[in-house]
C-alpha cells in the first residue's frame, strides 16, 4: 500500500453520516442534512482520498453520493451483501453504524471496487420515477389479492382504494413522459430501445433510469452487472453447473419480461432460443441465454446511435 493513499467508508443512515478514514483509524459522525454533508465533503476534499465506498441504501445514500460526484471525489456505491461477506470474512461479526462505516474503509483497501460514473441528478430523479411506478403497481395487486375474500364492506373501501392507484399510476406514467421528453439524449436512447421488438415503455424507462452503463461497457461487463452473466461453481474434477446471481434486479425483471415476448415476435431472439432449445437446452437456461444476447444487443446499439435491425443484431454477437 502507498503511503499516501488514505480509503474512506461512509455508514449511511436515516439521520446520520459515520465516517471512517483508513489506515489512519480516525473516525468522526455529522447529521445526514445538507449542513452535515456539506461538513463532510469540505473535510474529505482537503484529504484527497484515494477511494471512498459507500453502501447502497435505497436512497438515503443519494444526497451525499451526489454531493461528493459534485466536488469530485472518487465514490463508489456498492452492493450491501458484498460489504457483509467481507466483514465476516474478516472476523468482524459485531456490527454498528460506527464498524460498518470501517469496515467499509477496510473493503475499499482490500477490494478497490472500480470506479464508475454515478448518476447525475436527472438519472436520479428518473430513477425515483420508475421506483415508484413499481410500488404503486405492487400496492394495486396487493388490493386486488386482497379484494377476492374481502366482506362487502370492506370490498368498496379496497375498490376506492384501487380507483386511487390507478389514477396514481397514470400520473407517474406521464411524469415518466415528461422527464423522458426534457432530456434530448434520453428521448433519443429510449427512441433507440423502442425500435427493438418486444422492448415497450416499461422496459425501456427502467434500463435508462438503472442501468445508465448501458453503451459504456462491454458485452460481459454489461451483463455481469445486471446478473445474468453465468459463474463457475467448479472445485478439482467436479464441474457444477453454471449459475447467476446478484446484479440489479428491478433490470433483470424488466429484461426477462422482454425476453419472454422476445422469443415469439424477435426473429434474431426467437431463432437463437429454437437453437438452443434444438440442442437440449433446459428452457431457462435457453432464455438466460437470449437475456443475455438481448442485452448485448442493446449495448451495441446505444455505444453505435444505432436503430434495431436483424443484420446488425446478428453481428452484435
Amino acid at each position: 500500500m502507498e503511503v499516501s493513499s488514505i480509503f474512506i467508508g461512509i455508514d449511511v443512515s436515516k439521520a446520520r453520516l459515520d465516517v471512517a478514514v483508513h489506515p489512519s483509524g480516525e473516525s468522526e459522525s455529522a447529521a445526514n442534512d445538507k449542513t452535515g454533508i456539506k461538513a463532510v465533503v469540505k473535510r474529505l476534499a482537503k484529504i484527497q482520498p484515494t477511494l471512498i465506498v459507500l453502501e447502497a441504501t435505497g436512497g438515503l445514500e443519494r444526497q451525499v453520493t451526489q454531493a461528493l460526484a459534485s466536488a469530485e471525489l472518487p465514490a463508489v456505491v456498492v452492493n450491501p451483501r458484498q460489504v457483509r461477506d467481507f466483514a465476516k470474512a474478516t472476523g468482524q461479526l459485531a456490527k454498528t453504524d460506527s464498524i460498518d462505516a470501517h469496515v467499509l474503509a477496510r473493503f475499499a483497501e482490500a477490494v478497490r471496487p472500480a470506479l464508475r460514473p454515478l448518476p447525475d441528478a436527472v438519472t436520479l430523479e428518473l430513477r425515483a420515477l420508475t421506483a415508484r411506478r413499481r410500488q404503486i403497481i405492487e400496492m394495486i395487486v396487493a388490493e386486488k389479492n386482497r379484494r377476492a375474500t374481502a366482506s362487502k364492506a370492506v370490498g368498496k373501501r379496497i375498490d376506492a382504494h384501487i380507483g386511487w392507484l390507478e389514477e396514481e399510476l397514470e400520473r407517474a406514467d406521464k411524469d415518466l413522459d415528461r422527464s423522458i421528453r426534457q432530456s434530448p439524449i434520453w428521448q433519443e436512447n429510449e427512441d433507440l430501445l423502442r425500435s427493438v421488438p418486444s422492448i415497450g415503455p416499461v422496459t425501456s424507462r427502467t434500463l435508462l433510469a438503472e442501468l445508465p452503463e448501458l453503451g459504456k461497457l462491454k458485452g460481459k461487463q454489461i451483463s455481469a452487472l445486471v446478473g445474468i452473466a453465468p459463474f463457475n461453481r467448479d472445485s478439482g474434477t467436479l464441474k457444477g453447473r453454471r449459475v447467476i446471481w446478484g446484479g440489479r434486479a428491478a433490470v433483470r425483471s424488466a429484461l426477462y419480461m422482454a425476453t419472454l415476448v422476445a422469443t415469439r415476435r424477435n426473429s434474431v431472439i426467437r431463432d437463437f432460443y429454437k437453437r438452443l432449445k434444438a440442442k437440449g437446452k433446459a428452457s431457462k437456461v435457453a432464455l438466460v441465454a437470449c437475456m443475455r444476447k438481448l442485452l448485448t444487443i442493446l449495448n451495441s446499439m446505444i455505444k453505435h446511435k444505432t436503430r434495431w435491425s436483424e443484420t446488425f443484431s446478428l453481428h452484435t454477437t
